[in-house]
């Protein structure tokens, strides 16, 4: 008996074994070229990517965030947020610490803008987190908070478990992903928000030193793909919120996605270094609401202000108010089927 409490003890205090991260290839003097993202790191043995999660170790690449959980909690599944899916249901949450942006204006920047080994995390297998989400009747798992992309292989160990136990997987992501593993990715997701960040190659080399292009495919990608798909635009004050530049994002999605798309478009809080900027205004958020309604987008709203008639959702075809939602808690669901229950208009989603 003491040697099986002493084999117990020895296999939960031992130490996470490095996981080989996917999608890369090895080239000369054992360096690396990761192809996860469209970074495309060419990374020097024992040096690590431009996300600070992925290590060269001896010609090899390995993933620093497996397992490495800096952030989880239990959240309405409209906090992610998905407004179309599972409506007044609840989801584990879970981050591990690191990003391949640089955002100005990160809200979780004291988890995405460290490694792995600079910030506090507590390793947790895929089984624990499964387990974590079942007992406390989570219908999904949300990977979130940071880039879920750099996290990679953990959050495909966790989707595969999580679907034999029929939870559901979501992903919350800037889109910096290159369209390979995306692709692969989607395969076990069950929903996708993609956070734009403005809809310019002049904006994202500005506050996400990214390739916007990269970014305005995974769109489409999103939106060919069998999963659930949703998308945010933060709108912040001087950097993305023209007229020209809204109407850019939206006539974009009416005619390269479709106009049932949910789009929600989030007010910008100042945070990290970009701290000089003012909230959004709340007149904003409705000047943009009015561009995507003016354009013909069915299933519009406005985020991160609470108790406005723009969170509910409203039949396209009928008017009639189908979800009501005060806050995040407090959800009345009368979609019936999959369809207005006043005019039998189909509304998109999974809400069952």
């Amino acid at each position: 008996m003491k040697l099986l409490n002493l084999l117990l003890l020895i296999v939960f205090f031992a130490p996470p074994v490095p996981k080989e991260a996917l999608f890369y290839k090895k080239l000369k003097n054992k360096k690396v070229q990761c192809l996860l993202c469209p970074r495309q790191c060419i990374i020097p043995e024992g040096k690590r990517g431009y996300c600070r999660s992925r290590k060269n170790e001896n010609g090899k690449l390995y993933s620093l965030s497996y397992g490495k959980i800096a952030a989880i909690h239990i959240d309405p599944i409209e906090k992610k947020p998905f407004y179309h899916f599972l409506p007044g249901n609840v989801a584990l949450s879970i981050a591990t610490p690191g990003c391949n942006l640089r955002c100005t204006f990160c809200q979780n920047w004291t988890i995405s803008q460290y490694a792995p080994d600079e910030i506090r995390t507590e390793y947790m297998t895929p089984e624990r987190i499964v387990d974590i989400a079942r007992i406390n009747g989570c219908a999904a798992i949300a990977y979130t908070y940071s880039e879920p992309t750099i996290f990679y292989e953990y959050m495909i160990d966790c989707a595969r478990l999580a679907h034999k136990y029929n939870i559901k997987n979501l992903m919350v992501t800037c889109g910096y992903i290159n369209p390979e593993p995306f692709k692969e990715l989607l395969k076990y997701l069950d929903a996708v928000v993609i956070d734009l960040k403005g809809f310019s190659d002049e904006v994202y080399r500005k506050i996400g030193y990214a390739d916007f292009k990269a970014i305005k495919q995974n769109l489409k990608i999103a939106r060919d793909s069998e999963v659930w798909f949703e998308i945010t635009y933060l709108v912040i004050p001087g950097y993305n919120d023209s007229d020209e530049e809204l109407t850019n994002f939206v006539r974009f999605v009416s005619d390269s996605l479709g106009k049932d798309i949910p789009v929600h478009f989030l007010r910008f809080f100042p945070r990290f270094k970009l701290t000089r900027l003012p909230p959004t205004p709340v007149a904003t958020l409705r000047k943009a609401y009015n561009i995507a309604k003016k354009h013909g987008l069915k299933y519009v709203y406005i985020g991160n202000v609470p108790d406005v008639r723009q969170n509910n959702t409203y039949c396209p075809r009928c008017g009639h108010l189908l979800i009501e939602r005060k806050g995040f808690f407090t959800i009345k669901n009368m979609i019936k089927n999959g369809h207005c229950p006043y005019c039998g208009e189909k509304i998109p989603g999974v809400f069952e």
